[in-house]
């Protein structure tokens, strides 16, 4: 599968380093290879932020395109109220049918809870661990700062984000692609 287009999922208490992370890494990545990233929420209506941020979606479950990729970020909205909403399960669910589904941090919870990591091995924020292993069906690593499973992906908490971006650079495009942003954006 080519990928072109990965679509950042935003709600309300997003930890930001977990989605800011990642598309500086592959907003970076479009100066060499195509590739789009957009936000997509529920409604395309302002979201706020875990520490007050506020981002308007570039489109809402109802208008979004088909993306190759989703990234799930986590925080406290991922632990409360993302994991319990329906349809953010249910948008997911229909990513895993059509291309890759990546989270940061907590937002493993939210692909636990639609049954994403069902059979997986994953990763989330060490504070999260107890709670994601309350699905008996996760194989969860404390050990590891992210996990690629294709076409599942999950990373340990905030900064992590920004070296399972990069990885997925290398897995999706190459070695050289992951070298030169990791270079750019001065990530040693």
């Amino acid at each position: 599968m080519t990928i072109k287009s990965i679509g950042i999922l935003l709600f309300n208490d997003a930890e930001e380093l977990d989605f800011i992370g990642p598309m500086e890494v592959f907003g970076m990545a479009s100066n060499w290879v195509d590739l789009t990233v957009n936000t997509v929420a529920e409604q395309a209506q302002t979201v706020k932020a875990r520490y007050g941020l506020k981002i308007q979606p570039d489109y809402g479950f109802a208008d979004a395109p088909a993306f190759d990729v989703v990234l799930v970020p986590g925080g406290l909205g991922a632990r409360t109220h993302a994991r319990h909403n329906n349809l953010i399960l249910d948008y997911l669910r229909q990513q895993r049918d059509r291309g890759w589904v990546v989270s940061v941090c907590t937002g493993a919870l939210v692909l636990s809870a639609a049954g994403l990591l069902d059979g997986q091995r994953a990763t989330t924020h060490y504070t999260a661990f107890d709670l994601l292993a309350e699905n008996s069906q996760i194989m969860v690593e404390r050990e590891q700062r992210y996990i690629i499973a294709p076409p599942i992906a999950s990373s340990a908490g905030v900064s992590a984000g920004i070296d399972l971006a990069l990885a997925l650079l290398e897995t999706w495009f190459n070695p050289e692609l992951r070298a030169q942003v990791a270079e750019r954006i001065e990530w040693r």
